[in-house]
């Protein structure tokens, strides 16, 4: 193909020279076309709910060319700028969401498979999301129908009691359902607090742990790795406490001090390794934004064991997370947990985790981010009878009400963010985060974070991901959601497209 100008095109009139353009804009498109994809595949949700995580194909509507004038913002992808691989995102498997995934199948199976194919189904090209990193609670939770550990028998510290099978068993069932459903499932697991006879309180609700029994959790988290792993369920993480800073006298919690948890993980780490578990990672913290100094006296005193840290949202900004990267460049960033609460605002709340969550702390160093309970009831139960949380009613990823399901606000953005960095190819790597940039007179209306991911063929294209969030909705002043147009630069090309007030989620395909 050949454009084609001609000597009088430019002194025939403006109809010619209008022509001349064209077949130059033509012949670009072309040249640029044996170099990128078109941005062909378009994921979406709006702010109204008008478009929930809805699919388009754009058929090349969106094309790559020369560059011209930026719009009122302007992407800047820059693909040699490389950060963390993704590990997915997700949520908490707690008793509670087993069990009411369980009701559910009880009551309408045809339902619970429809939905466990929507949640956790990631094959490329797949209509669901694809979700791949699930929080194992080690016991039970402030979401549990009772109290327990796998060894409630009192000073047994040859740990000979141990047992899981004190788990409910819908637990195992439902999760060997999933993993029929998505066979790159990572489990990440936590406990809520040691045995109570490894706390000074003597109970499971409140206390610390003894310092005498340092080694005594050590061996117990290590048969927790291996107990799961005996039942089919290998273990990809663990974490030495929940909330090591939190305690509450209604349901488990403990205090484990830093200095603590770096013992334990120490003692942990040489048993994984002897014993066939050096893949399984140990991750500390499970503390929010705001006690980095928690994560750093961990990350410091048990470096040689630690694979990094955990992060909740309850106080402090993801910001915290890249202060640590900072200082321990070579250790991982999850961001593990944050509730969402019945009765809050679709749009706000989708707002707010996917700027701080889904994007934030993604763009923060985060390979993974979970949100808490899986499913719930549409009024949040069961919650553990004792418990003072979630009274107000703690919202699933996904609500249940008798033999029906609807995902809520937490999915929407969850979704969008995992269908960026889902393996291409079946067994193939995540998505990577590229570097990113915004400018122009709108630059404050988007929220962005862009990933490569790269083929196990070296010949096939690697796929280019970017997830947008516009919340130019005025919705301080009057109200006036406002779609932006966009320019998007890529290896000195540039595409056009305007998003509107919502999360959306483009794909293209590129080579090295």
């Amino acid at each position: 193909m050949t454009a084609c100008f001609y000597g009088d095109d430019f002194s025939r009139g403006p109809r010619a020279f209008r022509e001349a353009l064209e077949r130059l804009r033509v012949f670009s498109s072309f040249i640029v076309a044996q170099r990128i994809t078109g941005i062909n595949d378009v994921w979406q949700t709006t702010w109204d709910g008008a478009i929930e995580f809805s699919y388009n194909n754009t058929n090349g509507a969106i094309n790559w060319a020369t560059p011209g004038p930026i719009s009122s913002a302007d992407i800047v992808i820059d693909d040699e700028q490389l950060f963390q691989q993704m590990d997915g995102f997700g949520a908490a498997m707690t008793d509670s969401a087993a069990l009411v995934l369980t009701n559910l199948k009880n009551a309408n199976s045809t339902s619970y498979w429809s939905l466990l194919q929507y949640m956790f189904n990631s094959t490329d090209g797949a209509d669901g999301a694809g979700l791949s990193y699930i929080r194992l609670p080690m016991g039970s939770t402030d979401l549990s129908a009772t109290a327990y550990t796998y060894n409630d028998a009192c000073c047994d510290t040859s740990l000979s009691q141990f047992s899981i099978d004190v788990t409910p068993s819908y637990v195992f069932s439902v999760l060997n359902d999933i993993k029929s459903v998505n066979n790159i499932l990572k489990l990440h697991m936590i406990p809520w607090s040691p045995p109570a006879w490894m706390k000074d309180s003597g109970t499971l609700f409140s206390g610390s742990l003894s310092s005498a029994h340092i080694n005594t959790l050590a061996h117990y988290l290590f048969k927790c790795v291996q107990a799961w792993g005996a039942k089919g369920f290998t273990a990809y993480a663990i974490g030495i406490q929940n909330e090591p800073q939190n305690v509450n006298p209604t349901y488990p919690t403990a205090i484990v001090t830093a200095d603590q948890e770096a013992q334990v993980a120490m003692a942990l780490r040489a048993l994984l390794d002897k014993n066939g578990f050096s893949g399984v990672k140990i991750i500390g913290g499970e503390t929010n934004w705001d006690s980095s100094e928690y994560a750093g006296t961990v990350l410091s005193e048990a470096n040689s064991a630690i694979s990094g840290s955990a992060w909740h949202c309850y106080a402090g900004d993801s910001s915290s997370q890249s202060a640590v990267t900072d200082t321990y460049p070579t250790k991982e960033i999850y961001f593990t947990e944050c509730a969402g609460i019945i009765g809050s605002d679709r749009w706000t709340d989708i707002k707010w985790q996917t700027s701080n969550l889904w994007i934030g702390a993604v763009n923060n160093w985060a390979r993974a981010a979970l949100m808490w309970s899986l499913v719930a009831n549409s009024d949040g139960s069961p919650v553990l009878p004792s418990t003072d949380t979630c009274r107000g009613g703690c919202r699933g990823v996904v609500s249940v009400s008798g033999a029906s399901w609807s995902v809520n606000q937490e999915f929407l953005g969850m979704a969008q963010a995992n269908k960026a960095i889902l393996p291409k190819d079946p067994g193939g790597p995540w998505g990577q985060r590229i570097g990113v940039s915004v400018g122009g007179s709108l630059d404050w209306a988007l929220v962005v974070s862009a990933f490569k991911t790269a083929r196990l063929n070296s010949a096939d294209w690697n796929r280019y991901s970017m997830v947008v969030l516009n919340w130019d909705d005025s919705s301080s002043t009057s109200w006036n959601p406002q779609s932006v147009s966009t320019t998007i630069e890529f290896r000195g090309y540039q595409a056009m497209y305007s998003f509107p007030v919502g999360v959306t989620t483009l794909w293209w395909f590129a080579p090295n």
